[in-house]
C-alpha cells in the first residue's frame, strides 16, 4: 500500500548562531509533508511525495534526498519558480526563530492537475493545512484531493506566519471536515472547530498532539491517551510530523489506538532527540530503543 504526500519541501539553512552577526549554515531540506513520507518510509511503508521543486540545485537537493530515504518522486514537477528556502535561527536554547521564502516557489504553482495522477494506487493521502495557505491552485489541489475516493489524514499545521488565524479558520475548517483522519494541537484543532464539531461531521479520527504529555485519540466510540517519554530535547522542530508518521503507521498496519498514539509518541521522541526535521525519524527496528537502559551501550 502506498501513502501519498502532497506539499511544499523547501531547502533548509540552520544557523549555528545569529543570521545578523553573520553565521554559517548546515543545509537540508524541510516540508512537513515529506518528512511524514520519510518517517513513513523507515518505518518500511511505500511512500510518494508530490509537489513541485524549481529547476534548480536546490530542487535537485530536494530530490535526491527524498530518493535516498526511499520516497518516491516520479510525479513531482519542476518549476516555474524557483525551490523554496527556509531559514532556522535558534534564538534561545529552546527557542527557534522560522523565516519562510517562499513566496512564488515552484510549489506555489502546483494545481489539481499535478496531484490527481500521482493518486493512483494510493491507500492514504496525507495533506496538511500549510499547502492551501500557498496560494489558490495549491488550495485548489487540496480541495481535489479530500474530493477523491481516497482517505485522507489532514494535519492542520497552522503557520502564523503564513496567513492570519481568522483566515486559515475560514479555508481549513471545511477541508479538515471531508477528512477520514484530522491531526493537531488542541489550538489548532479549536482552529477547525473542534473534536466534537469534527466528529460530527464525519471525521473518524481526531489526534490531538500534546507534546512531552503525550497524545490523544478521539472516535465516536470514545478517547484515548497515551503518555509522552521524556528525553533530552535537542531540537523540536518536525516533532509534530514525527508523531504524525508514527501514528499513521500503526493505521495502517491495523494497530488499535492506544498503539497507533504509542508508535506516534516513540517517533516523536527520536525527532527531539536529534537536530533536524526529520534526521532522527526511527526505523522500525529502532523503535524499542526507548526501552533500554540510560547510558547503554549497544555493541
Amino acid at each position: 500500500m502506498t501513502v501519498v504526500t502532497v506539499g511544499e519541501t523547501m531547502v533548509a539553512l540552520r544557523g549555528e548562531g545569529l543570521l545578523r552577526l553573520g553565521t554559517s549554515f548546515r543545509t537540508s531540506i524541510a516540508g512537513a509533508e515529506s518528512n511524514v513520507a520519510i518517517g513513513l518510509s523507515r518505518l518500511g511503508h511505500r511512500t510518494r511525495w508530490v509537489s513541485r521543486v524549481g529547476e534548480d540545485e536546490a530542487g535537485e537537493l530536494v530530490l535526491r534526498t527524498l530518493r535516498a530515504e526511499g520516497v518516491e518522486v516520479s510525479t513531482v514537477e519542476r518549476g516555474p519558480g524557483p525551490t523554496g528556502l527556509i531559514l532556522f535561527e535558534q534564538r534561545l536554547p529552546d527557542v527557534t526563530r522560522v523565516l519562510y521564502y517562499r513566496d512564488g516557489s515552484a510549489a506555489s504553482a502546483l494545481t489539481a492537475a499535478d496531484v490527481l495522477p500521482a493518486l493512483t494506487g494510493a491507500a492514504l493521502v496525507h495533506l496538511t493545512g500549510i499547502t492551501p495557505a500557498l496560494g489558490e491552485g495549491p488550495r485548489a489541489a487540496a480541495e481535489a484531493v479530500l474530493g477523491s475516493d481516497v482517505p485522507v489524514s489532514f494535519d492542520v499545521n497552522y503557520r502564523s506566519r503564513l496567513w492570519p488565524a481568522e483566515a486559515a479558520a475560514e479555508v481549513l475548517t471545511p477541508l479538515a471536515r471531508r477528512a477520514h483522519v484530522v491531526i493537531g494541537s488542541a489550538d489548532e484543532l479549536a482552529l477547525v472547530g473542534g473534536t466534537e464539531a469534527l466528529l460530527a461531521a464525519g471525521v473518524r479520527e481526531v489526534v490531538t498532539k500534546q507534546g512531552a504529555d503525550g497524545a490523544s485519540a478521539s472516535t465516536v466510540d470514545g478517547t484515548w491517551q497515551a503518555p509522552g517519554h521524556r528525553v533530552p530535547v535537542v531540537d523540536s522542530v518536525g516533532a509534530g510530523d514525527a508523531f504524525t508518521s508514527g501514528y499513521l503507521s500503526g493505521l495502517l498496519d491495523g494497530l488499535s489506538v492506544p498503539e497507533r498514539l504509542a508508535r506516534g509518541n516513540a517517533c516523536g521522541a527520536f525527532a527531539v532527540a536529534t537536530s533536524g526535521d526529520w534526521e532522527g525519524l526511527p526505523t522500525r527496528a529502532e523503535l524499542g530503543l526507548l526501552g533500554v537502559e540510560e547510558g547503554a551501550a549497544l555493541r
